[in-house]
C-alpha cells in the first residue's frame, strides 16, 4: 500500500515542500531510502524502526521503499523521522482515515518513540504558511517557536504514539495558542548602563551618534580604559525591536540551533562577540549545510570585535560586502545561500602594540615604524566602511573615585529614539531606515551643505586624503549629529564633530 504525506525542509531560511512517499511491497524485508538523502536521513530507517516497536506498534517486515520529493534536492537531517513513521503507520492500515492529509508534519524521533526538537521550525512554517498550508504537527518543544507565526494552526506531539493517536482521532490535542509579543521589557535586562561606566564622555558621545544613526565604530584605546564595558552597553541605548525585526532575528537563531525552546522568540537586540581565533567560516557562516554564521547571528544587533587587528587578515576581509550590503552570500558546492546581516558593528583596538600609543596616563614604547605595522593589519577599504573611529583614554583614579551620577541608558536612549523617528519620516517607503544606510542619490538630497561646512570638509579631504567612501560616511555621520540637535540642515559644528571621528585618518594613515 502506498501512503502519502506532506513535510518540509529548508534552503538557508526558505522553506520548500518535500512530499514523504512511503510504498510497502510483499518480497524480502528491506527499508530504501530515495529521493537524494543525505546520510542522516538513510539513518532515519534504523530510528523509526525502534520508535514504532517501542511505541507498542506494528513495524512491517516487508519490502519498505521511501521517496522524498522533488529527487533533485538534496535533504539534509532527521527532519522527516516523524513524517516517516506515520507514512509507514498508513501503509499498513493502523491510520485509515485520510485526515493526515491535512497537516505538514515535522519532528526527529529518539528510539524510544518520544518526539525530538529540531532547529529551523519557524523560518519552516512561515514559508508553509505563504505557500497556502495552515494545519502543522511538530515538536512538543517547539510549540513556542510556533506559536507566533500568524495563520499557523499549530499541534505540539511528545510522542509517536501520540500523533498517531492524534491522528486516528483517539486522542484530542489542543492547539498551540498564540504567543505575545512584547520587547520593550526585555530591553531593560542586559546587565549594564552607561551610568556605570567611569569619565568617557567623548566615547559616550560618539556611541550616542553611532547608534542612532546605525552607524559602524571602532574604539581606539589602551587595555583596561574600557572599551569593552562601552561595547555592551551600546545595546541598551538602541531602539526596542519590533515584531517584524524579532521574526527575522529568530528565523536565523533557529536555524542555527541557538534559538532557546522555553521563550520561542528574540526578543532582545543580539550581541555577539567571537573571540579573534574565530573561523572564516564560524564568522560568515557555512560548513556542509550553509550555516548562518556570527555576522547573520548578530543581524539587528551588534557585532562586538574586541581587538580588531588580531583577527586574521583574511577573516575580517569578509566583513566587506555584509558592511556595505547588510547580507552575505553563502556559497558551496550543493547551492548559494544568502542571509541576512544588517548589523552594527563595533570594533575595538589598542592604538599601538603596548597600547598606550596617544595615551595621557601611560608612556608609549613603540616606534613609528611598529606603530605603522600593527595599524596596517587593517586594509584601508575596511577602515573606509567604518564610520566613526572613537579615542578611548586610560581612567585616572580620580575618575574611579567620582560620585557623579552618569546619564543612564533610558535617558540616552530617548534622545536616540527621537533622531531615529526623524529618520524614520525621513525615508518613509523607501526600505531605509538610518542615516548609515542612504544611498548616494539621498546623501546629495538630505545632506547638502553651507559654503563654509563644504570648505571644512575639503579642507579634511585634501589633508587627509580621504577617500570617496570616507567623504560620505562623514556627511552621514554629520546628518546624525544634526537630527540629535533637531536641525533640520547641517551645520558646520555638525561637520567638524563629524571629521573629529575620523582619528585614525589623521595618525599614520594619512
Amino acid at each position: 500500500m502506498l501512503a502519502k504525506l506532506r513535510s518540509y525542509a529548508l534552503s538557508g531560511l526558505k522553506g520548500y515542500p518535500v512530499d514523504v512517499e512511503v510504498d510497502i511491497n510483499p518480497g524480502v524485508p528491506s527499508y530504501e531510502t530515495v529521493g537524494l538523502a543525505s546520510t542522516a536521513v538513510k539513518e532515519s530507517k534504523e530510528r523509526v524502526r525502534s520508535a514504532i516497536k517501542n511505541s507498542g506498534l506494528t513495524y512491517p517486515v516487508k519490502k519498505i521503499t521511501v521517496n522524498l520529493a522533488p529527487a533533485d534536492t538534496k535533504k539534509e537531517g532527521p527532519i522527516f523521522d516523524l513524517a516517516i513513521a506515520v507514512g509507514l503507520m498508513v501503509a499498513t492500515g493502523v491510520l485509515k482515515e485520510p485526515t493526515f492529509h491535512e497537516y505538514v508534519i515535522l519532528g526527529t524521533l529518539s528510539l524510544d518513540g518520544s518526539v525530538c526538537r529540531i532547529n529551523g521550525v519557524m523560518p519552516l512554517l512561515i514559508s508553509a504558511v505563504q505557500s497556502g498550508y495552515t494545519r502543522f504537527i511538530v515538536p512538543k518543544e517547539n510549540s513556542f517557536e510556533a506559536s507566533y507565526i500568524e495563520g499557523a494552526e499549530v499541534y505540539g506531539v511528545e510522542s509517536l504514539k501520540e500523533c498517531i493517536e492524534f491522528l486516528s482521532g483517539e486522542k484530542l490535542l489542543q492547539r498551540v495558542n498564540p504567543g505575545s509579543f512584547l520587547s520593550d521589557g526585555a530591553q531593560k535586562n542586559y546587565g549594564v548602563d552607561f551610568s556605570e561606566v567611569k569619565g568617557q564622555t567623548t566615547a559616550k558621545r560618539a556611541l550616542e551618534i553611532a547608534v542612532a544613526g546605525g552607524h559602524n565604530a571602532l574604539m581606539v584605546g589602551p587595555p583596561g580604559a574600557g572599551k569593552t564595558m562601552l561595547a555592551k552597553c551600546v545595546p541598551t541605548i538602541m531602539p526596542p525591536m519590533s515584531f517584524e525585526e524579532a521574526l527575522e532575528v529568530t528565523k536565523i537563531h533557529s536555524v542555527a540551533g541557538v534559538l532557546d525552546p522555553k521563550t520561542g522568540i528574540i526578543r532582545q537586540r543580539p550581541f555577539r562577540t567571537p573571540h579573534h581565533t574565530a573561523t572564516t567560516v564560524s564568522l560568515t557562516g557555512g560548513g556542509m549545510d550553509a550555516h548562518p554564521g556570527e555576522i547573520s547571528l548578530a543581524h539587528n544587533g551588534v557585532l562586538f570585535l574586541d581587538e580588531l587587528p588580531e583577527y586574521p587578515r583574511h577573516t575580517i576581509e569578509t566583513l566587506r560586502q555584509p558592511l556595505e550590503d547588510g547580507t552575505i552570500t553563502v556559497a558551496r558546492a550543493s547551492g548559494t545561500v544568502e542571509y541576512p546581516a544588517n548589523f552594527m558593528m563595533i570594533a575595538s583596538m589598542n592604538p599601538c602594540p603596548c597600547g598606550n600609543f596617544g595615551s595621557r596616563v601611560h608612556e608609549c614604547n613603540c616606534s613609528e615604524s611598529q606603530i605603522r605595522k600593527y595599524r596596517a593589519r587593517l586594509s584601508g577599504p575596511l577602515m573606509d566602511r567604518i564610520d566613526l573611529h572613537i579615542e578611548v583614554d586610560g581612567i585616572s583614579y580620580q575618575n574611579l573615585k567620582d560620585k557623579t551620577v552618569s546619564e543612564s541608558s533610558e535617558v540616552i536612549k530617548e534622545r536616540v529614539k527621537k533622531a531615529r523617528e526623524i529618520q524614520l519620516k525621513r525615508f518613509e517607503n523607501t526600505g531605509i531606515y538610518t542615516n548609515a544606510q542612504m544611498t548616494n542619490a539621498m546623501i546629495n538630497k538630505y545632506c547638502a551643505l553651507d559654503e563654509a561646512s563644504e570648505k571644512i570638509l575639503e579642507a579634511a579631504f585634501t589633508k587627509l586624503k580621504l577617500s570617496a567612501r570616507a567623504n560620505s560616511r562623514i556627511l552621514k555621520v554629520a546628518r546624525t549629529i544634526a537630527d540629535l540637535d533637531g536641525c533640520e540642515k547641517i551645520e558646520q559644528r555638525h561637520v567638524a564633530e563629524a571629521i573629529r571621528y575620523r582619528s585614525l585618518d589623521r595618525k599614520y594613515y594619512g
